[in-house]
């Protein structure tokens, strides 16, 4: 997968080139094309933004050198906006976007992008109702939750698919050594060897973290049979 990101501040793209991403830029698993749009600017000032039309406070992103940084670059796959008026990332968003080829993000700073702008995405995301000076951290953000799914980035293949959100339950609680820390011991389950009654433990604690947690994903899943027996028993158990 090839990633553009049009950014103002291409330096603050470092995290994704470290630890497991990191790997995966060497391995070339993918690849992290940063773009300053500001290299595209016509003025002697290099601007990028300007006064609003009809007034207002702070400043806006022209279209202009967008635009250009945009037209530059050889083929942009998906084009992605960060905006508050986005519709909300998840996860099946980063499952759906893992299948692509190529992305291109366009983060905005300042008080935001010339409304045109937005005709020049494919999709304008949020990742919450709350102010950032800028969309750099939520794209790197949303970065990091596609990359980590293409084959090879984790190096176990079965960890995407376990950990919480895949299947829309959180993750069941997880222990390594020691067995016994000041007290706390590791559930016996665990250490038993029986893998049947292990996958059981897990299932029960997944939907109950969801349940305690999350209640507002077990409204969107679909339950089975079995899970609803699990819930029944859950309850019980709190009760």
């Amino acid at each position: 997968m090839k990633i553009n990101v049009l950014t103002l501040f291409p330096d603050m793209f470092t995290p994704l080139q470290v630890s497991m991403l990191g790997r995966g830029l060497e391995d070339n698993k993918w690849q992290l094309n940063l773009v300053n749009f500001r290299d595209f600017t016509t003025d002697v000032h290099h601007h990028v933004d300007d006064t609003p039309y009809g007034g207002g406070a702070g400043m806006v992103l022209q279209i202009m050198p967008i635009k250009k940084a945009l037209d530059s670059l050889p083929s942009t796959g998906k084009v992605i906006i960060t905006a508050p008026q986005g519709k909300t990332f998840n996860e099946q968003m980063a499952q759906d976007w893992a299948k692509e080829d190529e992305l291109t993000f366009i983060c905005g700073h300042y008080e935001g992008f010339d409304q045109r702008v937005y005709d020049l995405a494919d999709e304008t995301v949020s990742i919450g109702d709350y102010v950032l000076t800028g969309g750099e951290l939520p794209t790197m953000s949303m970065i990091d939750a596609t990359v980590r799914l293409i084959p090879g980035i984790l190096g176990n293949e079965a960890s995407p698919v376990e950990e919480s959100f895949s299947h829309g339950l959180l993750e069941y609680p997880q222990y390594t050594r020691p067995a016994d820390f000041e007290g706390q011991k590791v559930p016996e389950v665990l250490t038993s060897g029986n893998h049947q009654k292990i996958a059981e433990w897990r299932h029960y604690q997944a939907l109950k973290a969801t349940y305690l947690h999350r209640p507002d994903m077990l409204e969107k899943r679909s339950l089975s049979p079995e899970e609803e027996k699990i819930l029944r028993q859950i309850k019980a158990d709190l009760a």
